[in-house]
């Protein structure tokens, strides 16, 4: 019988997988143990190990915020990623599809947290406060998990299916657009692929951003002044082909392209 891997091997597992642009089988029947907590600390683990080689933690990113992800992979909540600098390309930039393994696109509403979110429990007003400006953001998402055949603990463990991302250039403050009615429309070059709003994000992006900053305190990894928060999906996402170019417009927000060599 083949030994169950701990956390440190099956963080070695998918850090090798992200190293070498390839995918693996799914961790879960492999692991020794897959509850929550036990898929955070591979996460952590790889966390801990790309600080150690250089790699700049700046923001977060949050998953599973449609309620019908969350059923399909059978939980009640939503999950957290670390979004690293060199996992940032710039509004319509060309993107190397040799960077990732098979991707997808979805539009999500960026944060920009402006001071620290220390609180045990925190408000809207606290997230409010604290958001310098918002952004229209394409998350490119990613899995190194063959074919996408995903559970919530390989995705936890995969630092939530992180890939890129990509933030529009022109902010905003909260009060100047409405976070939770906003419409989005997403076009793959003049097709539309995706359609959504800001209530399809756990009802309102402030509420996912409320969640992360909760848990990020009992995580030991508290928001900081400078972090970006991708706040999670406006709409379904979508799986990209080489030389399409997606297009995000975000109702008072602004717009958002992302470009795939």
């Amino acid at each position: 019988m083949t030994a169950l891997l701990g956390t440190d091997a099956a963080a070695a597992l998918l850090r090798a997988a992200h190293q070498g642009g390839r995918s693996i089988a799914p961790l879960r029947e492999r692991l020794a143990a897959t509850d929550v907590d036990a898929a955070y600390a591979i996460q952590e683990s790889n966390t801990r190990q790309w600080l150690a080689e250089g790699r700049r933690l700046v923001g977060r990113k949050i998953g599973l915020t449609s309620l019908a992800v969350q059923a399909q992979l059978g939980v009640d909540q939503p999950d957290f990623g670390m979004l690293f600098a060199d996992m940032a390309v710039g509004d319509g930039e060309p993107v190397a599809l040799g960077r990732l393994i098979q991707p997808k696109v979805e539009a999500e509403i960026a944060l920009v947290i402006g001071r620290d979110l220390t609180h045990e429990r925190h408000t809207y007003a606290d997230l409010i406060r604290a958001t310098e400006y918002a952004l229209p953001a394409i998350e490119i998402v990613d899995s190194r998990i063959e074919n996408w055949n995903i559970k919530f603990v390989d995705t936890v463990a995969d630092n939530a299916s992180s890939g890129l991302f990509v933030l529009g250039g022109r902010p905003l403050q909260l009060g100047d657009f409405d976070i939770a009615n906003c419409a989005m429309e997403m076009k793959r070059d003049d097709e539309v692929v995706s359609r959504g709003n800001g209530r399809a994000c756990l009802g309102s992006p402030l509420n996912a951003a409320v969640w992360l900053a909760d848990v990020m305190v009992r995580c030991g990894r508290p928001l900081q002044a400078g972090d970006i928060v991708l706040t999670g999906a406006l709409g379904p996402m979508v799986a990209v082909k080489p030389g399409e170019r997606y297009d995000v417009s975000i109702e008072g927000l602004g717009q958002v392209s992302a470009l795939f060599a």
